[in-house]
């Protein structure tokens, strides 16, 4: 994948960072595919990169000084084109989000961020940083919002939600918030014919990935990838061996979780219940 001739390479640190990358490499005699072999990924990757549409990665740059002989230059352009809005360890994942053709999520005690309303975000983020300012915060949840509306783009990815049922009744931010959290779910479920939600109801037991919070994600011009995601870490995956050991394990645990109508029809329920108990208090 050629890096576009339209592309400023002075645009923003990561075309800056594609254009020497491409300059050493042309510099260097090599194809994207031959750069690639030797660095252990695929000449795919390679254009990526040089297009800037994707972030490069601290481990690749170095490796890339390496092969290239340029010192730490790609190091430390690479340290320059990894800020985000987001964390840190999310950062790669919220990118490749925006690229996805498709996206499935398994959460075991929250709403997904795609799917949350700004009150229930702000009492997610408000637990996780119980000594963080007001305007940390803030800048946390308007973040969070800004990445929701990927579902209003003109082409959005097909989001397909495993939810536990747990994440139905713990009352975060209140009885109220809870309340309108659900009546969002249950109209984003019902009304974007690419959003599909699933409950996986505290009678299925045991089921895989229920410890965890996992997110796949599909691409026209890539291979899938994972993310998965702790209280205060995350990692992306990319090894295919890997990615595809995930994909079975949601694949089980969709098998187990209700139909999307059900799923409807129990978010639906909870709402309600949600809501007698913020009228009754």
């Amino acid at each position: 994948m050629p890096l576009p001739k339209d592309l400023d390479p002075y645009a923003n640190p990561r075309a800056f960072y594609g254009a020497e990358l491409r300059r050493l490499r042309e510099a260097a005699g090599l194809s994207q595919n031959e750069l690639g072999e030797r660095a252990f990924c695929s000449g795919t990757y390679i254009g990526l990169f040089e297009a800037a549409e994707r972030r490069p990665q601290v481990d690749i740059s170095r490796a890339l000084d390496e092969l290239l002989g340029s010192g730490e230059h790609l190091q430390r352009l690479c340290r320059l084109a990894r800020t985000s809005k987001v964390a840190g360890y999310f950062a790669d994942a919220a990118e490749l989000q925006l690229r996805a053709v498709s996206i499935a999520e398994h959460s075991s005690m929250v709403v997904p961020g795609l799917l949350q309303t700004e009150s229930y975000a702000r009492a997610l983020t408000r637990a996780a940083h119980p000594y963080s300012s007001d305007d940390i915060v803030d800048t946390h949840v308007r973040t969070r919002m800004e990445r929701g509306r990927l579902l209003d783009s003109p082409a959005p990815p097909l989001l397909w939600v495993i939810i536990h049922e747990a994440a139905l009744r713990i009352p975060v931010g209140g009885a109220a918030t809870m309340s309108e959290q659900l009546d969002h779910l249950h109209s984003q479920a019902s009304t974007r014919p690419r959003v599909v939600v699933q409950v996986l109801p505290f009678s299925a037991g045991a089921t895989p990935l229920l410890d965890s919070a996992v997110t796949l994600m599909h691409f026209s011009d890539a291979p899938p990838a994972a993310y998965t995601e702790t209280a205060y870490s995350g990692q992306l995956v990319e090894e295919s061996e890997l990615v595809e050991h995930i994909s079975s394990a949601y694949d089980l645990a969709r098998a187990s979780a209700l139909s999307p109508e059900a799923s409807l029809s129990l978010i639906k329920s909870a709402a309600k219940d949600h809501a007698t108990d913020a009228h009754l208090s």
